[in-house]
């Protein structure tokens, strides 16, 4: 799997705020209710975090070498997916939330309840963080290369040599 790119992240970030801003703006023009999450949701956003951390530092430990279990590859492999979707739904929040914020902030001394503001920065900030610890996890799942790998990269093929004496290896000649 490839690591997630920051630039898209960024990318992905921009164009939601640009739609956070642009849906408060139509729900303020038209009287409905500011489009921001309820700050339960900041409880979630910490067990999503909380079992990712946890998760990615057992495989960390695996790869530096601290545990001498051998660690079930499905496990690593849903810790992986699993950061990496940390990462897409925090960029999601934060960038949503940082319109919202972008739009309060307009007509911030006009307005006498200020909490939605506040609210949406304590989302952003959940987003934020879930965005960090995503990729951080992420780069725990990286294996370092082996000492011998140097060689053995995708597309190089190694050099086969026949055996030295007949019969060493199960080798059939044609």
């Amino acid at each position: 799997m490839k690591l997630t790119s920051p630039l898209l992240l960024l990318a992905i970030c921009v164009v939601l705020a640009v739609a956070g801003w642009v849906a408060t703006m139509l729900s303020g023009r038209y009287g409905l209710a500011t489009p921001v999450l309820p700050l339960t949701g900041l409880l979630t956003m910490g067990v999503i975090v909380a079992l990712t951390l946890v998760l990615g530092i057992r495989v960390l430990r695996w790869r530096n070498g601290k545990k001498k279990k051998v660690l079930n590859p499905i496990l690593a492999a849903w810790t992986l997916v699993l950061a990496q979707a940390c990462a897409y739904t925090g960029t999601v929040l934060l960038g949503w939330h940082v319109g919202i914020v972008l739009e309060q902030l307009r007509l911030w001394n006009l307005r006498s309840n200020q909490d939605i503001t506040w609210q949406a920065l304590a989302m952003a900030g959940g987003g934020l963080i879930m965005v960090i610890v995503g990729l951080v996890v992420e780069r725990f799942c990286r294996i370092p290369p082996e000492d011998g790998d140097a060689d053995s990269r995708p597309g190089v093929q190694e050099k086969r040599t026949k055996p030295s004496s007949e019969g060493e290896y199960a080798y059939r000649s044609d």
